[in-house]
């Protein structure tokens, strides 16, 4: 792992023990105490992956600043006070995070939130994915069951596509939003139900295997 991390952290305790781990995880880190630090280096170094205690640097970050020219898509974790709530979690997302999560930090959670935002936003790798009897060819945008062909519609298709990338993973609604649809917030929207349930159908027509299922409350996974 070689991705580059900025780390927006006040308190310089808390940013040196993070940044021994990450460092040691093989990430290459860059610390920033203030928020001006952060963002100069934003722009100077172009990190893959922000993590900030801030809502409002998340906030700036995404929104840019005239004669700025850091990257405003940079994937952003915040990690908030010891006693969010739900509202915080909300706001952080509102302003642009991809992740959440609060004090008192957890490494390995922290660690394994980093790798998932960073293989989110990593390229599709080419080739295909295969499942079973189900086939996706992401070069030629095609799939199969069986060796027979499932026609999709071009969001169908990506859906199928996220969800084969880890077939057993469940992907939650807000990840499936912003990855297939580009929602920066979770919303209210039927968009990821009525697609899920269109995809679900044709593929059973194709299979007669269960594919594409709802884990309740959270989202979906490709498989049981």
């Amino acid at each position: 792992m070689d991705a580059a991390l900025l780390l927006a952290e006040p308190e310089p305790q808390i940013r040196g023990d993070l940044e021994r781990k990450l460092t040691d995880d093989g990430f290459h880190v860059l610390g920033a105490a203030l928020n001006r630090e952060a963002l100069e280096l934003a722009e100077r170094a172009r990190p893959d992956l922000v993590l900030v205690s801030e809502v409002d640097l998340c906030a700036r970050l995404r929104e840019g600043e005239p004669g700025r020219s850091w990257n405003r898509d940079v994937p952003v974790i915040v990690v908030g006070p010891e006693r969010a709530d739900a509202l915080d979690r909300v706001r952080a997302f509102d302003r642009g995070a991809d992740d959440y999560l609060h004090r008192p930090v957890v490494y390995p959670e922290l660690a394994a939130r980093i790798r998932a935002v960073l293989r989110r936003v990593a390229p599709p790798p080419a080739g295909r994915l295969q499942e079973g009897r189900l086939l996706v060819d992401r070069t030629t945008r095609s799939v199969s069951v069986g060796g027979c062909t499932v026609h999709l519609a071009g969001k169908e298709f990506e859906l199928l596509s996220r969800l084969a990338s880890d077939p057993r993973r469940v992907f939650t609604k807000e990840e499936l939003l912003r990855d297939v649809w580009g929602y920066r917030a979770l919303c209210r929207t039927r968009t990821l139900e009525s697609h899920a349930s269109r995809l679900r159908r044709k593929l059973a027509v194709a299979a007669g295997d269960r594919f594409v299922v709802n884990v309740w409350g959270v989202g979906y996974k490709l498989v049981e």
